[in-house]
């Protein structure tokens, strides 16, 4: 008998050449289309720049979806778990913001909802295995990055537990991005040339100013540089900025090089420095907690990358306790924030990852970013 796969079809390209490639292998193709975000019913008004338009996004999506179902001859359900994004996804959002933290929404919607609330679904249509349009692979169950590594988004599985991943198939995992295109036009899918969708996962592009208005005050507070000590402009809210950006700061004047490099968030402080290589920017240790681990293999060293599209920096590993680990970086690494992922590499293996903490420097915690 033909296995059932079940495949998240998001409107895009990928999950689109996914359902080809799995038809093409002698599959029962099921598509699911996931609803997780509502304008209306979540009061996304203010940044939202497809307010005035006759429809919104995710029904663009959805008809997208059904047309490259539609013209693959497999059936296409729809379900909707917008209350479940809100209270899994996006509340932790704001949580992390409010504490000046940089979350990565897209971490949590694939741990609570692509790869929970999703599966259980399409268990629901008798799914043998599920299927997503993610860069990455599964080899012998490991996690391995994606055959196109500029594509690779094994950085946001990093949170999944080997059980989660035990019923799983990527299929554009083991193709670059430029055949995808290929395969799609060839079948004269609708999604062939459509725009890869970016912002925030499942909300997409916003004015993240303008967006944030809509749950969180805006509290105004000094810009303050950390090697002159003066007060040199305002920010507009500390949420707003995340450690090592440099656009955006508004100060005027020649300080078009002043670079964030921390908060102070009971003083409503926002820290900043001169120079891309500016001390202040550089730790060369973190604390890791809510540690996720994929792989049995529990290494001394190993790769790790602080932020997708980041290289891969050498580390050793110092094992807390089961949830927390301090990785260790002698050679001094940028712009370590906390709230960010760090993503454990064993060569193309990910065997895991956590949430950076807090940061220190020759073993002493940075003040200005914990």
């Amino acid at each position: 008998m033909k296995k059932t796969v079940v495949v998240g079809m998001s409107g895009g390209v990928d999950s689109s050449v996914a359902a080809i490639l799995l038809l093409e292998q002698g599959y029962d193709v099921i598509g699911l289309f996931m609803r997780n975000w509502d304008s209306s019913v979540n009061n996304d008004i203010l940044g939202n720049p497809n307010s005035n338009q006759n429809i919104c996004p995710q029904e663009q999506d959805y008809n997208d979806a059904l047309a490259v179902c539609n013209k693959l001859g497999i059936p296409l359900h729809r379900v909707d778990f917008v209350k479940e994004y809100w209270d899994y996804v996006f509340t932790y959002f704001l949580d992390e913001l409010k504490r000046g933290r940089t979350p990565n929404p897209d971490i949590m919607c694939n741990k609570y909802i692509k790869f929970d609330m999703f599966v259980k679904e399409a268990m629901k249509l008798g799914a043998d295995y599920i299927a997503t349009g993610h860069y990455a692979q599964i080899v012998d169950g490991k996690l391995l990055r994606a055959v196109d590594l500029n594509k690779d988004q094994t950085y946001f599985l990093s949170q999944l537990s080997s059980k989660q991943l035990e019923h799983v198939l990527f299929p554009v995992g083991g193709i670059p991005k430029s055949r995808v295109r290929e395969i799609a036009l060839a079948h004269d899918l609708v999604t062939a040339k459509k725009k890869d969708s970016t912002g925030i996962c499942f909300i997409g592009e916003r004015h993240f100013t303008d967006f944030l208005k809509n749950y969180l005050p805006n509290i105004p507070g000094k810009i303050v540089n950390m090697d002159t000590k003066q007060v040199i402009g305002e920010h507009i809210g500390l949420m707003y900025y995340t450690i090592g950006q440099r656009r955006g700061l508004n100060i005027g004047g020649t300080q078009d090089r002043l670079f964030v490099i921390g908060k102070n968030m009971n003083e409503n402080i926002l820290y900043v420095a001169l120079g891309e290589d500016n001390p202040y920017l550089y730790s060369n240790s973190a604390i890791i907690s809510d540690v996720n681990w994929i792989s049995e293999c529990r290494p001394e060293c190993c790769s790790v990358k602080f932020r997708y599209r980041q290289q891969d920096y050498s580390v050793r590993l110092s094992y807390v306790d089961d949830t927390h680990i301090q990785v260790f970086y002698p050679q001094k690494v940028k712009a370590v924030t906390p709230g960010q992922a760090c993503v454990f590499y064993l060569d193309n293996e990910c065997l895991g990852g956590g949430i950076i903490d807090s940061v220190c420097l020759d073993g002493e915690p940075i003040w200005y970013l914990s």
